[in-house]
């Protein structure tokens, strides 16, 4: 429970440090409640979604639920993002990608990485509007899809830093916390009740198969270039998989299987 705790701690901008005390060895399992924290984003961003969707444009409400999100998490996988496409963009070997990607500054890649990321983030959630809704909300995105975006993109991320190992020294990490392997009956034990509940909810979990094969395909370039995973690489690897998510969640919809 305590690991639970520090991950919604770690991942959120929720002020539990106030009411609850945990330790450097909580934080370590956090890896594991990373899919769980994954509801908590989700439902803010659908929620107010719904609630602006209903006294404004459809557009204008899809940006106020990315503000939303932001703000609950503190932007941390957005600049994990920025510095994992300024590291890969303008590094050329293992330490000149480590060294850029720890400067706490932004480069041109970076930028134009979330530029680009937000466009294309925001245009999904715009087209995967339905003209339809709950209460008197005109037009919003399914619950389903978003809390499966999130969760999902959460649940392949945390599967593939078990795989890899930590590119830097626990001295020279962020947060100076290394996570620990998770076993796979742990892993099972979260990810099921997690895909249960979506389902449950009717998400289409098709989108799932290229979302994975697009995190294990980005798990092994990390290998390969730095040997491993940072902090910046996780968050922006949760970002990749969220937007394979909901393009492929887009796809299915335009090309329905008969």
């Amino acid at each position: 429970m305590k690991s639970l705790l520090a991950a919604i701690m770690m991942f959120t901008r929720l002020p539990l440090w106030r009411i609850v005390q945990v330790n450097k060895k909580d934080y370590t399992g956090i890896l594991l409640y990373w899919p769980v924290v994954g509801f908590l984003t989700g439902l803010t961003t659908w929620g107010v979604l719904c609630l602006t969707a209903s006294y404004m444009p459809t557009l204008v409400a899809c940006i106020l639920a990315v503000i939303a999100r932001i703000l609950l998490t503190g932007a941390l996988h957005e600049d994990g993002l920025a510095d994992f496409c300024d590291g890969f963009g303008g590094g050329h070997d293992k330490e000149s990608i480590l060294r850029i990607m720890k400067d706490s500054h932004i480069g041109g890649y970076g930028v134009m990485g979330l530029i680009l990321y937000f466009l294309l983030y925001v245009a999904l959630l715009y087209e995967l509007r339905q003209p339809h809704g709950c209460l008197y909300i005109r037009e919003y995105v399914p619950l389903a899809t978003i809390l499966g975006a999130d969760v999902c993109a959460k649940l392949c991320t945390a599967a593939m830093i078990n795989t890899l190992p930590y590119a830097r020294t626990e001295e020279e990490s962020k947060v100076k916390v290394l996570y620990r392997k998770i076993r796979f009956y742990e892993y099972l034990l979260v990810a099921f009740p997690c895909l249960a509940i979506l389902r449950v909810l009717d998400t289409p979990l098709l989108p799932l198969i290229p979302t994975l094969l697009s995190v294990t395909f980005l798990g092994g370039y990390l290998k390969r270039k730095i040997g491993g995973y940072t902090g910046d690489c996780c968050g922006a690897t949760v970002l990749i998989a969220e937007i394979v998510f909901y393009l492929s969640t887009l796809i299915l919809i335009q090309n329905p299987i008969a």
